[in-house]
């Protein structure tokens, strides 16, 4: 099952998906530039293989709602996340607000 819906972050209203697959859930909170992540985003992959599209995202590892993902500290971001001042220990809040 997906189920997209708006979060309210501030006073912006950004797009929350939430895939349910077998014994694991993928959930993302995107604005129009970046996004944030549960633990199976590889950051690896996007700064290393995929550098060139200059992704700004960032990785919160052991959640399991949007809300967690929103409140937790981001474990890892990709290059282009760093240059917006996006830093591991950020809350996904605090990041989301510097994609805006």
């Amino acid at each position: 099952m997906v189920t997209l819906e708006p979060v309210q972050v501030g006073e912006y209203t950004l797009t929350a998906v939430e895939v349910k697959l077998p014994k694991t859930t993928l959930i993302t909170v995107s604005t129009s530039k970046g996004y944030i992540m549960c633990g199976a985003l590889d950051v690896g992959l996007l700064n290393e293989r995929l550098g060139q599209r200059q992704i700004i995202a960032a990785r919160a590892v052991g959640v399991k709602t949007i809300a967690e993902l929103l409140a937790a500290p981001m474990e890892s971001v990709t290059h282009e996340a760093e240059k917006l001042g996006i830093v591991p220990g950020m809350t996904g809040v605090e990041a989301l607000i510097r994609m805006i």
